[in-house]
């Protein structure tokens, strides 16, 4: 019996996978490729990168475990399984659609090359809980709010349930296979992943485990901690979604048979799942704009006066900009390839309304730091708080980071960690030590401007100027 291919792209699991669940049921041998493709969609970045590697040897394991081996390509995808098709004399390849638009034009690549050679080409929808086409306003077009939307998202009912992991596979027949190593993902000199090391666990059994662990712990006080990054309040889970290691029907399903067993969690997940719903928004936004990353939803901040403040920019990126909360969420990124996403709008804002930087250089760094950097969530995100983006922050919210940080890390707990420098500042003025009389500042062994920056803005300024920037560009 010929074998049959099933591609993995950013599904890397065995759970829920609609393309392996099919291949399993023909009863054929099965193939199981990954093709490493920079030139489909955008490279990820380094961070993402390192995760991609972890993801991929956690995958090879679950997979040998079953008696087969994963494959790896490397090369644009649809002449890479074209080719492993010919080579192996498959009959048939199945794959998992992703809705994006460079990922469907490798798609319909793939159609073309497939049926030259005669082979069967089968997808199916499995990166989200529903499709585009499903929800659209009366011009055909997304739905460019996200309240409306998760509404209609909502009132279409639970999404299909999970598929079971195969139980057995037919191995396919032995394949030659690029090795990991020669991809060279994961640094080496430097060596800067430490950290993530330190903090993630990719891969599948890693996904579940932590999304069981939300359930039973964390979702009980959901509401009340997710805006605190001196806590363990939020999932966890975005790296995980990103490469597929847990689908978004999983973690639905999941979470809505929790709130049925307790019914006390309830809140807790209604609030959890619109997070997932705001993803869910961000993948159609990108659906409907493949150019999110790099033009504003908005044309009218084309012509925003941004300035092209490069000290400022390595200031902030490096986390010296002389505001604690801002300056903890960019050294927590380096560290461990997430920021809490209370900080990320403080450190976001800081940069494209204090600074007026231009969001695409805070978007670019996040997408090159960050494991969970989805090329949804991410600009989405970006040109949310920059006010630019579909249901965009109203232009006037300038968040203020000294009182962010006071509302959301009051002991400094967060700040400790982050910016050890300020271990010893009394709570009070922890978030702003610019404030403390210079007995203070020497009994916590800080000395502005040498051991830790003064502000590199004043934030009373920086929000006038970033007002009448905003103000000039509503009155063209």
């Amino acid at each position: 019996m010929p074998p049959v291919i099933v591609w993995f792209r950013d599904d890397l699991r065995l759970s829920d996978h609609p393309a392996l669940h099919a291949a399993a049921k023909t009863g054929s041998p099965v193939i199981y490729l990954y093709v490493l493709d920079d030139t489909a969609g955008r490279p990820p970045g380094a961070a993402a990168r390192w995760w991609l590697a972890q993801s991929l040897r956690a995958l090879g394991a679950e997979i040998a475990a079953r008696g087969g081996s994963l494959v790896l390509r490397k090369g644009p995808a649809a002449k890479a399984v074209a080719e492993l098709a010919r080579e192996s004399g498959a009959c048939a390849v199945y794959w998992n659609a992703i809705a994006q638009a460079p990922h469907q034009a490798v798609e319909r690549r793939l159609e073309a090359a497939l049926a030259k050679l005669g082979v069967d080409p089968q997808s199916f929808p499995g990166d989200l809980l529903v499709q585009p086409s499903a929800i659209r306003n009366k011009e055909g077009r997304a739905l460019r709010v996200f309240t409306p939307f998760w509404r209609r998202v909502l009132s279409l009912g639970d999404p299909p349930k999970p598929l079971p992991a195969p139980k057995e596979l037919r191995p396919g027949p032995k394949i030659a296979s690029d090795r990991l190593e020669s991809w060279k993902l994961e640094p080496t000199r430097p060596d800067w992943a430490g950290g993530l090391r330190e903090t993630w666990s990719p891969g599948e059994a890693s996904a579940r485990a932590r999304l069981r662990d939300f359930l039973k712990h964390t979702a009980r006080v959901y509401v009340g901690d997710r805006d605190r990054p001196d806590r363990e309040g939020t999932s966890g889970l975005s790296p995980h979604l990103r490469f597929g290691e847990i689908s978004p029907r999983q973690v639905w399903h999941a979470a809505r048979f929790a709130a049925a067993e307790e019914p006390a969690l309830g809140p807790g997940i209604e609030k959890f799942l619109s997070e997932l719903g705001w993803r869910e928004f961000c993948r159609h936004l990108l659906h409907d704009h493949p150019d999110l990353a790099t033009e504003n939803l908005q044309t009218n901040f084309d012509a925003f006066p941004w300035k092209g403040d490069k000290t400022a920019l390595a200031a902030w990126q490096s986390g010296a900009t002389g505001y604690p909360i801002v300056d903890a969420g960019l050294r927590e990124l380096w560290h461990t390839g997430v920021m809490h996403n209370r900080v990320r709008m403080v450190v976001a804002s800081f940069l494209v309304k204090h600074l007026l930087i231009d969001w695409r250089d805070g978007e670019s760094w996040f997408w090159d730091t960050l494991v969970d950097a989805d090329a949804g969530s991410n600009p989405a995100n970006w040109q949310w708080v920059a006010g630019c983006g579909a249901d965009a922050a109203p232009y006037f919210r300038v968040f203020n980071p000294q009182l962010q940080g006071e509302k959301f890390d009051p002991d400094g707990t967060y700040v400790r960690r982050w910016v050890p420098e300020l271990k010893d500042m009394p709570a009070k003025l922890i978030h702003q030590p610019w404030q403390a009389t210079p007995i203070e500042l020497a009994s916590a062994g800080v000395s502005l401007g040498k051991t830790y920056p003064q502000p590199i803005v004043d934030h009373a300024k920086g929000r006038e100027r970033a007002l009448a920037a905003y103000a000039k560009i509503r009155r063209s």
